[in-house]
């Protein structure tokens, strides 16, 4: 299962495509800050970790930013605080 992860700036999205479906976190980009919306995965990869492999580049684009995450999304959010190696991005 080949996952490729990009920064959709256009669309205010970052995607992760795994066997042509795409699961994607929106944000918004404030000064030092990612604002995580809403994390979507397609049906098929419900299940599968494709939204941990997600959020994982979430949190590595904002660390090579230097910008916090503030997340609205009750799963960013969850995921945030499971993933306490991460903690220090949450805004």
């Amino acid at each position: 299962m080949k996952a490729v992860l990009r920064d959709n700036p256009e669309r205010s999205r970052f995607e992760l495509e795994i066997d042509g479906e795409v699961a994607y976190a929106d944000y918004r980009r404030q000064p030092g800050t990612l604002v995580i919306a809403y994390v979507y995965a397609p049906p098929r990869l419900r299940g599968t970790g494709a939204a941990d492999r997600l959020m994982q580049g979430v949190a590595a684009a904002a660390r090579a930013e230097g910008a916090r995450i503030r997340p609205l999304c009750g799963y960013a959010a969850a995921w945030l605080r499971r993933h306490r190696e991460h903690g220090d991005l949450m805004s």
